[in-house]
């Protein structure tokens, strides 16, 4: 079988990496707290008391336009039932109406939104209102599910109470097909990726143009095609939407000549990380119902007809994913539901970023994965690690050696994936090694981890990220940390079991091998050093 190598460099025949789904929320900056509220019921619509009564006028006068628009424009409106896949309703509504460029169909469900509720207050000479924010309440919300010229199938979602916040669910690749389509480069849909392209380098250009500018004009452009709570005169009084990420995914989309590749892909990857770092979950996705009496053996490393297998790894509330998608390409796929796990803001405007961000994260799985199966090393190299150096600024480091424990642990430890997405500080680290050392933080410190943070940093095997505390392995320290941590779990630990064991005899072939090993030491040595005769 090929290895991982072997197969990305010479069976992929695309490679696009493009923004996948995109559900961003809208919100109206200027009625976000109590106070916003009063001054947009008092000052835009007139009103000497702030009253609830007005708010109810603007729910009812909503939900009787989009009654109305829905009525004039012959679209069907559907109540979802609880518990219903919304996405299957719209697929088969999509296909049925064929509708482009306009709305498929309007949705109404009832679901937790945090709006605002009004509280009476007493004031000098008169009653009046507060509002606050401080608990969910369950209220009707309207999905238009439609088909836009440039972004194609997507859908926004209004809540009818205020503050009348919305989420937008749109798609890059989707988008990247109608921009081809514009330009007339054929191209093979894959579900919602590509197959095919007639030109792969003007469909990767696009995919990487998609930028806010891009979603403040859908947005724009449907806020005056639709009803809306608030009109377009409370708009150009300010009272407009502006967008923030909820949940970004960054894909890139590898296509296999073969099916057989993809299979032999995961094969490979799940083989190869068994009894190292392994990601936080190998899972086999069957194709049926596993029962007592389905036929055929499930394991783990033997990927068989009907299952589906997916990579996954976890941090924080980013989530990344490999899975063979429609039985023909690798996704490699990187979710952010939360920006602020990266330090970054939510604004529609750090979207690029992010992109960029989820670009190299995708991109470092894939690069140690190449890696993974050749990891071999030279003397020199092995040298370096085990043995005292000395840097060129005069810093001494000690070695790193094999076989103890507190050594094989700490480059156990950093052959998990989990590394890849953000590095590792050293309370991660730390975490991770007490538990192979099966001990308690408290007797592995802060103070031994940072002495050992220190000597994988001279030795070449991290590197800091200026300006913070996180660490990185180097390209150099994924070979060391994987060939160390390799030749631990499947050669040394298993002979010196198999050799002190008194359950287990050796293997006939293994016994064989060391007689010979040793027959020929025994030559070698009475052929160097002869015996001598004593007067």
């Amino acid at each position: 079988m090929e290895t991982i190598a072997e197969l990305l460099r010479d069976h992929v025949t695309l490679e696009v990496e493009c923004i996948d789904r995109l559900y961003l929320n809208g919100y109206m900056p200027k009625v976000q707290t109590g106070g916003h509220l009063v001054t947009l019921l008092m000052e835009h619509f007139g009103m000497r008391i702030p009253s609830p009564a007005i708010l109810g006028r603007i729910t009812q006068r909503y939900v009787q336009a989009i009654k109305t628009f829905a009525a004039e424009q012959d679209i069907p409106v559907v109540h979802f039932k609880h518990g219903e896949r919304k996405d299957d309703i719209a697929n088969a509504l999509r296909a049925e109406r064929g509708i482009q460029d306009g709305v498929v169909f309007i949705g109404v469900a009832q679901e937790k939104a945090w709006a605002f509720q009004a509280h009476k207050r007493d004031k000098t000479g008169y009653v009046g209102f507060e509002y606050t924010r401080d608990k969910p309440v369950y209220v009707n919300h309207y999905y238009v599910y439609l088909d836009d010229a440039e972004f194609g199938p997507g859908f926004i979602k209004v809540c009818s109470y205020a503050p009348w916040g919305l989420k937008v669910c749109l798609n890059g690749h989707e988008w990247a097909k109608r921009q081809l389509e514009r330009r007339g480069v054929a191209f093979e849909s894959l579900d919602n990726g590509f197959l095919s392209c007639a030109d792969p380098e003007a469909l990767q250009t696009l995919c990487h143009a998609l930028g806010p500018q891009d979603l403040e004009r859908f947005l724009a452009r449907w806020l005056e095609r639709l009803p809306m709570p608030l009109d377009a005169r409370a708009r150009d009084a300010g009272y407009d939407y502006a967008l923030s990420i909820k949940q970004l995914e960054v894909s890139l989309t590898q296509v296999f000549d073969r099916p057989l590749r993809g299979r032999e892909f995961f094969e490979e990857v799940i083989r190869d990380n068994l009894d190292l770092g392994r990601p936080d979950r190998v899972q086999l996705i069957f194709g049926r119902r596993v029962t007592k009496a389905t036929p055929g053996a499930f394991r783990t490393r033997v990927i068989q007809d009907g299952v589906h297998p997916s990579l996954h790894i976890e941090y924080k509330h980013f989530d990344l994913k490999q899975y063979f998608k429609e039985n023909r390409a690798l996704r490699t796929e990187g979710t952010f539901k939360d920006p602020k796990d990266f330090g970054v803001n939510k604004d529609i405007r750090h979207l690029p970023h992010l992109y960029e961000l989820g670009r190299n994260i995708n991109r470092r799985l894939l690069d140690v994965q190449r890696v993974s199966q050749n990891c071999g090393m030279s003397g020199e190299s092995i040298q370096r690690v085990v043995e005292p150096t000395v840097a060129p600024d005069g810093q001494r480091t000690p070695g790193l050696r094999m076989g103890n424990p507190r050594v094989m642990a700490l480059l156990l430890a950093l052959t998990s994936f989990i590394h890849l997405v953000d590095g590792f500080s050293n309370k991660d680290l730390r975490r991770l090694v007490a538990d192979l050392l099966d001990t308690d933080p408290a007797h592995y410190t802060a103070g031994h981890m940072t002495y050992d943070l220190r000597r994988l940093r001279l030795k070449g095997i991290i590197a800091r990220v200026p300006g913070k505390n996180r660490y990185f392995l180097t390209p150099y320290g994924w070979k060391v940390a994987r060939f160390f941590s390799r030749l631990d779990a499947r050669v040394f630990r298993p002979a010196l079991t198999a050799f002190t064991s008194s359950e287990t005899p050796y293997p006939r072939p293994l016994l064989k091998a060391l007689r010979n090993v040793d027959q020929q030491l025994d030559r070698l040595i009475h052929d160097t050093f002869p015996a001598t005769k004593i007067a």
